[in-house]
């Protein structure tokens, strides 16, 4: 069983990382800004804001810290993506040399597709999806350059959205990971599963990879 504290929690994303690793007999903490929010009773409840390296610090006893914050979840909230990044870290470096590990939801914008671009590099991308695009890249920039926290991000397909869990998927590591079918999408919760396998059997500590169907 491992400790883990899931910020963002109450997110597309957040929501079903925490589900995942309840499930799995897991200890979880969801990190949020409003307690009220959480209503599982499985679930231990902090109150801590992801960009105060202090507060972060605070969430001990942890085994593992997955940040779950993305752009989706309101207006300009593109802009904490990777100011977080560098919280978090900080935050754990507080800890000391036995802090934990970092997880970090990335973006499949910098994911190189089959043709040889980047996926942000697709023609009539709106510019708010552009934002959060290249903020998760900003802040994949970012974790390249720690080397004393354990981090990893992992990247979703082009098309990541509530659906089915299956169990099954697919990694890359820098690469789009598309089907057989031309598309790249994953649900939500087979992310989750994703996120939950690399926590129980880490296989990508100080890079970044890919998952899709």
């Amino acid at each position: 069983m491992a400790r883990i504290a899931v910020f963002g929690a109450n997110g597309t994303i957040g929501s079903r990382i925490v589900r995942e690793a309840v499930g799995r007999g897991h200890q979880v903490t969801a990190v949020v800004r409003d307690a009220h929010k959480v209503t599982d009773p499985d679930v231990t409840v902090a109150v801590a804001d992801a960009l105060d390296p202090a507060a972060v610090a605070r969430i001990t006893g942890q085994d593992v810290i997955v940040s779950a914050i993305g752009g989706g979840d309101g207006p300009h909230h593109q802009a904490v993506i990777a100011p977080s990044a560098r919280s978090l870290v900080e935050g754990i470096r507080r800890q000391g040399p036995d802090g934990p590990r970092l997880i970090m939801v990335g973006g499949a914008g910098s994911l190189r597709t089959p043709n040889g671009t980047q996926v942000w590099d697709a023609p009539g991308l709106p510019k708010t999806i552009l934002l959060i695009m290249h903020a998760h890249g900003d802040a994949l920039d970012y974790l390249r350059t720690v080397s004393d926290v354990r981090w990893t991000n992992l990247s979703p397909a082009a098309q990541v959205a509530p659906g089915e869990r299956t169990g099954r998927y697919r990694t890359g590591l820098d690469e789009l990971v598309v089907g057989a079918d031309g598309d790249s999408h994953i649900s939500a919760e087979d992310y989750a599963v994703a996120v939950l396998d690399e926590i129980e059997r880490p296989a990508h500590v100080g890079e970044r990879f890919s998952v899709g169907y």
